[in-house]
């Protein structure tokens, strides 16, 4: 196994979207994942070619959002490899002028950067099939959590271990004082839309990183974590 790279450099663009969450688009994208899936998406018209199954995965595409409900603002962080172009979200549901942030920051092994993450916490278990076929995998969300806490767990890095765990999970990089993590379970997003039954559990995590392999840190912040990256989950932020 060769020794991880001292130092990773991580360039991407964020979009922040201040929205009013009583606006009709507003709240048609808060209600149902598809069509927030569908305002993300808006701004990077052009890109790549239309129908592209995987379109969002090509730019880079990851974001987050929450909510204000006393000021019923909705915030949405979108990042990108290419510049979003917001233009075509009406006007009245903004409530300030997109903002585009450059994102340029070297990580180092030993950084101590504070993190955002939210994410959808699930593990894969092997059910029985009718008929006596093979088992197959079944994904089952984690909802309380201490569960959340140790989903997170597994992904972290401590010095000297490879980038993958024996069966499979993608390690981040980084480690952290599982006492110190902050987990809060959000509400879920559902779809009425195509994706009928489409149905995602989320928690947020917050805590304090150490870094121990800023290449596998950087790739955790480019390509996201865990499932539902299309919806929300898996953006890495970092401070």
């Amino acid at each position: 196994m060769t020794a991880p790279d001292l130092a990773a450099r991580f360039v991407a663009t964020h979009s922040v979207l201040t929205m009013d969450a009583r606006h009709p688009f507003v709240t048609k994208s808060l209600i149902d994942a598809q069509e927030m899936h569908r305002t993300v998406m808006s701004g990077f018209p052009g890109w790549v070619d239309d129908g592209s199954p995987d379109a969002r995965s090509q730019m880079g595409i990851l974001s987050t959002w929450s909510v204000d409900m006393r000021a019923a603002l909705l915030v949405l962080v979108v990042q990108s490899r290419v510049p979003g172009d917001w233009t075509g979200i009406p006007r009245a549901a903004l409530a300030s002028r997109p903002q585009a942030l450059t994102v340029d920051r070297t990580f180092r092994v030993g950084d101590t950067p504070s993190f955002r993450i939210v994410v959808n916490p699930t593990s894969s278990r092997r059910v029985s099939t009718p008929n006596g076929g093979l088992p197959r995998g079944k994904r089952v969300a984690h909802t309380r959590p201490d569960h959340v806490r140790n989903w997170f767990l597994r992904r972290l890095q401590n010095d000297g271990e490879p980038r993958r765990t024996p069966d499979g999970i993608s390690h981040i990089g980084a480690t952290a004082d599982p006492t110190s993590l902050s987990v809060r379970m959000l509400p879920g997003v559902t779809s009425s839309d195509s994706h009928k039954g489409l149905r995602i559990t989320r928690a947020e995590i917050r805590g304090i990183l150490r870094v121990t392999d800023p290449r596998a840190l950087v790739d955790a912040m480019v390509n996201g974590i865990g499932h539902a990256r299309a919806y929300g989950c898996g953006l890495l932020l970092t401070r």
